[in-house]
């Protein structure tokens, strides 16, 4: 395999880690907060955590990177109008995942403080997952975005 296509599968193993850790560890802590056991909110929540520090975090770091090689490797511009869109959406779902991240780990220490006092959760608890469940939205549609801009690199002006 040459440069370009070690780049190019990195790129897409990146993204389909990115995205598919995404949605599955959504998918998980809304099952775990429709319980509203802290036990098991505690739970999920702590593997949901570890999964964004094993997956997301090293794949939304690779992304970037191997993005901007192959657009050094493909001759691309920098400003391509379709790249420029790339950017912004993926900057989007950046700024909605890095609260996401914190409200996770405070979602993990309120049911965890809940489970061991036999407590429900707390509101607070519930007010920081309908958070970061209308956080998840835009991140979601921002790299649905982004994986068409990367197929159709369409001439957007």
């Amino acid at each position: 395999m040459d440069l370009y296509e070690t780049l190019k599968w990195l790129h897409i193993l990146s993204s389909t880690v990115l995205f598919g850790t995404g949605i599955g560890t959504a998918f998980q802590m809304v099952m775990a907060m429709r319980t509203a056991n802290p036990q098991t909110v505690a739970h999920t929540a702590h593997h949901v955590v570890l999964a964004d520090w094993i997956f997301t975090t090293p794949a939304g770091i690779a992304q970037p990177l191997t993005g901007l090689a192959l657009i050094h490797a493909t001759g691309y511009s920098l400003t391509e109008p379709w790249l420029l869109a790339t950017y912004a959406l993926y900057a989007l779902a950046f700024a909605c995942w890095a609260p996401v991240v914190h409200l996770q780990i405070r979602i993990r220490s309120l049911a965890r403080a809940a489970a061991a006092t036999r407590q429900p959760l707390p509101p607070e608890a519930l007010r920081a997952y309908r958070l970061w469940f209308a956080l998840g939205w835009p991140a979601f549609a921002a790299l649905t975005a982004v994986f068409w801009l990367m197929i159709a690199k369409p001439q957007l002006w």
